[in-house]
């Protein structure tokens, strides 16, 4: 389903008073945002703010460089996590179907050179986005429908991930995990997708507990127990279209839906919703498309990847004046999609994948560094969890 035929859905069953309405502000628009305009395009074909600098890891079909292991078609969601004793690896979903798809790690020392690359989950269907666990692991969902799984790997070596199926069976894109309760949150990606919660019996321990859909009145949440072994779609829930990126940041959980090009934010102690960003309230706004998004936990800025429009990764910021710009601009990669959107440990390299290049089949997948900002932001208490 495309945009426009969803929206004329939307405004026929009033989805907008279901949610509590949408936002009576809107982010002021700006060419050059917090790092100020892009500059011409570099030779890696991107356009970045001044001091900024990219670097080609990996190219589909290829090896990536300082490693034995061959770099997947179509990367999509990514994410980084620390590896002990130093360094960090950086993790990538890739999308292919029919048995093609699967996850690739490219693990760096603390240094940022390139040690190791190898595969975490293989023979997969759409394996298209996830997200780190505070435990040590990383979930890998597939994109495939009511055939949609989810699988628990191990980031740091070599292997094959384990289908947890209490985590439902629908079309998985992102998912983030509630450090202080173990609770994961999960979005859809479909025409009239729920956003989920799944409450382990034993917080760590995702083989068993009971999958929940939002259920949405004024702006206020409530979660309905709902069957794992399908997708949701009663009446007794909320539909969101087209779920697509998902981040948790100092409380709030921030997640986006494509289809009406929105930036939701859920307030996890009180429930209560509220669309943060709205491009139809914005229209001026280059942030066009909406898909993958990450927190720059030093900064407070969200970093969303554009699925078509102007091929950007754009940046709305949460501390001070709400404001939207482009971060990075793909030139020449028309027939893609901007993907993988994921920050290292120490907030100081950013990585993005053009999922299907400047040829329209070969994935490219990049490392940003330069002087990312740092501000001061009221922190939350952080109690006791059980896996640390």
């Amino acid at each position: 389903m495309d945009r426009r035929t969803f929206l004329q859905g939307a405004a026929a069953v009033g989805l907008g008073a279901l949610v509590g309405g949408r936002p009576a502000f809107a982010s002021r628009s700006v060419a050059g945002g917090p790092y100020g305009a892009l500059q011409p395009v570099n030779s890696d074909g991107l356009q970045l703010p001044t001091g900024f600098r990219s670097r080609l890891l990996a190219v589909s079909g290829q090896t990536v460089p300082g490693t034995k292991y061959t770099w997947h078609f179509s990367p999509d969601g990514g994410a980084c996590m620390a590896r002990p004793g130093g360094g960090w690896v950086y993790i990538s979903n890739g999308e292919p179907s029919n048995g093609g798809g699967g996850v690739g790690v490219i693990a760096f020392d603390a240094t940022g050179k390139v040690v190791d690359g190898y595969s975490i989950l293989h023979g997969t269907n759409r394996s298209c986005s996830g997200g780190p666990t505070p435990w040590g692991t990383y979930l890998s969902g597939e994109e495939n429908g009511a055939a949609g799984r989810v699988f628990e790997c191990d980031p740091l070596q070599a292997g094959q991930g384990v289908h947890r199926p209490a985590l439902g069976a629908f079309g998985h894109e992102m998912s983030v995990v509630d450090p202080r309760s173990g609770a994961i949150y999960l979005t859809e990606d479909h025409e009239v997708g729920r956003l989920y919660r799944f409450l382990p019996t034993t917080p760590g321990d995702l083989t068993a507990g009971q999958l929940y859909a939002a259920s949405v009145t004024n702006g206020r949440v409530k979660w309905v127990p709902v069957s794992a072994t399908a997708p949701e779609r009663s009446a007794a829930t909320t539909p969101f279209g087209g779920g697509e990126g998902i981040c948790l940041l100092n409380g709030s959980l921030y997640y986006t839906t494509k289809l009406d090009v929105e930036v939701w934010r859920l307030e996890l102690a009180t429930n209560q919703l509220s669309v943060f960003y709205d491009h139809a309230v914005t229209p001026t706004a280059s942030l066009d498309a909406v898909d993958n998004i990450a927190a720059h936990v030093g900064s407070g800025d969200l970093f969303v990847c554009e699925d078509g429009g102007n091929l950007e990764l754009g940046l709305l910021t949460t501390v001070g004046e709400r404001t939207v710009s482009p971060f990075l601009r793909f030139v020449g990669h028309d027939q893609s999609e901007v993907t993988g959107v994921a920050f290292s440990p120490a907030g100081d390299r950013l990585y993005v994948s053009s999922q299907r290049g400047t040829d329209g089949l070969t994935g490219r997948t990049y490392e940003i560094s330069g002087p990312f900002r740092r501000l001061p932001r009221r922190r939350l208490p952080q109690p006791r969890v059980p896996w640390r």
